[in-house]
């Protein structure tokens, strides 16, 4: 008989996007019951075969519709490991962490995923909503910051 743990199968990697403009980074507060009311960065799983790149790209454009491209990703060092035991069965997520910076032209960022996310706002790093999404949460409480990574 299996552990709770191993009932939710394998872990997940998550990739999630620091998206920079000016002094802000723009975040979500979620829908979903895995971290539901929570804010945090736009990202999702990792595909087979993607990179951190590409997915970061891919699920920018999904969530928010804005079309940055991969090769203006940039992969941060921080990552975290997190086993999440709310939201109906317990999971484990490996994050990563992208960073990109918005550019002229760039556009708006729109609510894409109403289910998934209440809208998308920038706020300053030292200033951010609360609650955080618990992996963010422990990365900013380790010192993660993408303006300094």
């Amino acid at each position: 008989m299996g552990s709770q743990t191993e009932a939710a199968g394998a872990p997940t990697v998550a990739v999630g996007v620091c998206l920079l403009k000016g002094e802000k980074v723009l975040l979500g507060r979620r829908c979903c019951s895995l971290g539901y009311s929570t804010f945090s960065l736009p990202g999702g799983h990792l595909e087979l075969g993607e990179s951190f790149e590409e997915c970061a790209a891919r699920e920018l454009k999904e969530e928010t519709g804005l079309d940055i491209d991969k090769k203006r990703m940039e992969f941060l060092t921080a990552t975290t490991n997190e086993l999440l035991l709310e939201g109906g069965k317990p999971c484990q997520y490996a994050s990563v962490c992208m960073r990109a910076v918005m550019e002229h032209g760039d556009g708006e960022p729109q609510n894409v995923e109403p289910e998934l996310c209440d809208g998308w706002d920038w706020y300053e790093w030292d200033n951010l909503p609360k609650p955080l999404f618990r992996p963010l949460h422990n990365a900013v409480r380790a010192g993660f910051n993408p303006f300094h990574a």
